[in-house]
């Protein structure tokens, strides 16, 4: 699911603001956050609650207050944007005790972390769809854009 989650946010992230500012690896990390977080719990969890994607998002706007902190804020909320993209594509809005936590009570109900096998190798599927997407669409073939990317975590699109 590793591909479904980093791959399918920076492929959602990039479509929708289309900007060669932000750090795109912050975005497949912060996409994995969720799942990471409740790998211990083997279920959905605290990480995939809006109330986590909501502190680590609060969390990077009071950490980068002040000037001089434009270049590390416009880094780091990579990393939230990329957790709310996680609670989408593993369907946590679906399960209300778990999204909205603590809003409906405190007992967080039982939620796979992962769907059943079959739904995974989809989901998986697509994951690698959006990753060969991502290196066709900013000529990641080539090692000298694929080295960029790795140093920056900006994507440009390839002419």
């Amino acid at each position: 699911m590793i591909l479904w989650y980093a791959a399918g946010a920076v492929f959602i992230v990039w479509n929708i603001f289309q900007s060669s500012g932000v750090d795109y690896r912050a975005v497949a990390v912060g996409a994995l956050l969720p799942l990471a977080l409740d790998l211990p719990f083997g279920r959905q969890a605290y990480g995939h609650t809006l109330l986590a994607a909501v502190v680590a998002l609060t969390v990077v706007m009071l950490a980068t207050i002040g000037r001089g902190q434009r270049l590390v804020r416009r880094r780091l909320l990579g990393v939230p944007i990329g957790w709310f993209c996680g609670l989408l594509l593993s369907a946590a809005w679906a399960t209300q005790g778990v999204f909205w936590w603590p809003v409906f009570g405190v007992d967080l109900p039982h939620v796979d972390l992962l769907p059943r096998w079959g739904v995974v190798v989809v989901l998986e599927g697509l994951g690698v769809a959006a990753a060969a997407w991502i290196v066709v669409r900013f000529g990641l073939g080539d090692a000298r854009r694929r080295a960029a990317f790795v140093r920056t975590g900006r994507l440009e699109v390839a002419g």
